[in-house]
């Protein structure tokens, strides 16, 4: 096999062209000038491998994230912004300030004023504001910092979703996730560096490219874990092949593969070989980290998890209809999220779908299903607080939680103009909506930010994605103004090219 593949080799040269000689050459000082650009603004690391853990460029607060992405856009209006406002001028006209030069997704003519469907209440020491939707969330609020003022230019699902997680509204950019990995690489060979979860029954709008790895090398892209069957899609071995057959195969491939980079240069032949071999380490750490029921009783009651589970709606045609509030399925990857982060794996995607509550046909309601998806998230979110603070987990690890924008405070009203029980809704409103973070050093029982009296816009301390974006990369020791990746001759950044991404929480 060896002196095939070298005659294969020598026969390439000798049919080489001079053009192609030239170009092969120039691709290699490139790769050595890039080599010494990409070592000055990314973390080091620590062997050649490319998913091997790096050291960070700056100060780390975080070792590893959990991103919750509540894909549909939760309403701030009933979990976290209470306003006091809507109620007074409740299914009035909108005042003409709402509507004047704006753009909404389903909004008609003049729309009416649309009040808080939930109850707040103050709590934690810090006596932060928070929907009675969400009670157990309210018992851990001193841990959270809810940034109140967060807003984008994207007003469509599959746009937004991709500027909050790859840095443009556009396909072909990596994703957070990836950016991440690139950058720190994992802390276990034997499992992804990034992965990525689902539940609500469908993918986001944005597909798959929200956790593609884009023009980065494609080892760094997300892999996705299923609760139901295979874990991972096609890593079992078929019938009649057995593990050291299956290990025969690969190293032969892999000499095949080298013989073929010896000639091409291409990096994805390297990233192909890492690949099989990673594929090959998880058919024996994947299924033994996703069983759930090696964990304790406890710990699957505080998250509200339970193990084996397979909601229905997982798989219906339009799954908000067969919403249970105490549907596992979210809980259950919130444990598997911990589950992973203590294996070492580096970043944890959670997309919720079932979150776009337009009231405009049934299951997609503000009064009906949004507290039935509240409650879905509400015991998980809160069991994997007081679940990482008390493994000593929570002061390196950040939590993100959000969605890609808000909701608007009128009644949506393209398809009914009254209220109806069920069927109230609200649009898509990017200028100001809520998220979270904790852990991993970001101010907990902190309220950033605040809205008009309206829920509108910002007046104080408003936070675009790029500032998300620049945060989220700062707490875990990169850079996010030299961190970058060369393509097609420009120096990538996941916060763009201009520098306004800010870092809110500073060391």
């Amino acid at each position: 096999m060896r002196k095939a593949m070298e005659e294969m080799r020598l026969k390439a040269i000798q049919q080489a062209t001079r053009r192609q000689f030239f170009r092969a050459g120039g691709l290699s000082l490139g790769a050595i000038a890039l080599s010494q650009l990409v070592g000055a603004s990314t973390p080091t690391r620590a062997d050649d491998h490319p998913l091997a853990a790096r050291e960070p460029m700056l100060p780390a607060r975080a070792k590893r994230v959990i991103y919750l992405h509540m894909a549909g856009s939760p309403s701030q209006l009933e979990m976290f912004d209470d306003k006091p406002e809507l109620r007074r001028l409740h299914m009035q006209d909108a005042p003409a300030s709402f509507l004047e030069g704006k753009r909404f997704a389903f909004i008609k003519g003049v729309p009416k004023v649309l009040a808080s469907q939930a109850t707040f209440s103050r709590h934690g020491e810090s006596g932060q504001t928070i929907s009675d939707w969400l009670p157990r969330l309210a018992e851990q609020v001193d841990k959270l910092c809810v940034i109140r003022t967060v807003h984008t230019d994207q007003f469509n699902h599959a746009p937004a979703q991709l500027f909050v997680q790859t840095g443009s509204p556009r396909l072909g950019s990596p994703s957070l996730g990836s950016w991440v990995t690139y950058g720190l690489g994992s802390e276990n060979q034997d499992l992804p560096g990034f992965v990525v979860l689902l539940s609500g029954g469908k993918t986001p709008d944005a597909g798959k490219s929200l956790w593609g790895a884009g023009f980065l090398p494609s080892v760094y892209q997300g892999v996705q874990c299923r609760t139901d069957g295979d874990p991972v899609l096609y890593l079992s071995n078929p019938a009649g092949m057995s593990r050291e057959l299956r290990r025969r195969m690969l190293d032969t491939v892999a000499e095949m593969n080298m013989a073929e980079h010896e000639v091409s240069h291409d990096a994805e032949t390297l990233t192909r070989i890492s690949q099989y071999e990673l594929a090959y380490r998880m058919q024996m750490a994947v299924p033994e980290v996703m069983d759930l029921s090696r964990e304790p009783q406890h710990v699957l009651d505080l998250y509200g998890a339970q193990p084996g589970f397979v909601s229905a709606a997982e798989s219906a045609s339009d799954p908000r209809v067969l919403y249970k509030g105490d549907d596992p399925t979210f809980a259950n990857n919130c444990l598997l999220a911990r589950r992973l982060l203590e294996q070492g794996v580096r970043f944890v995607q959670l997309y919720d779908w079932g979150w776009d509550h337009h009231g405009s046909s049934l299951g997609e309601s503000i009064d009906e299903t949004l507290p039935i998806k509240c409650q879905q998230i509400d015991r998980a979110i809160s069991g994997l607080l007081v679940d990482l603070e008390q493994r000593g987990l929570l002061e390196d690890t950040l939590i993100v939680w959000g969605g890609e924008f808000g909701r608007t405070p009128m009644m949506q009203n393209n398809v009914r103009t009254e209220l109806q029980k069920g069927y109230i809704g609200r649009d898509h409103h990017p200028f100001a909506y809520t998220m979270f973070m904790a852990g991993a050093g970001i101010p907990g029982g902190m309220s950033y930010g605040e809205t008009d009296e309206f829920g509108y816009y910002p007046v104080d301390k408003p936070v675009g994605i790029r500032d998300l974006q620049a945060t989220i990369l700062h707490q875990l020791g990169i850079d996010p103004y030299r961190f970058h990746y060369t393509y097609q001759g420009l120096d990538n950044r996941l916060i763009g090219p201009t520098d306004e991404g800010r870092v809110l929480f500073e060391s």
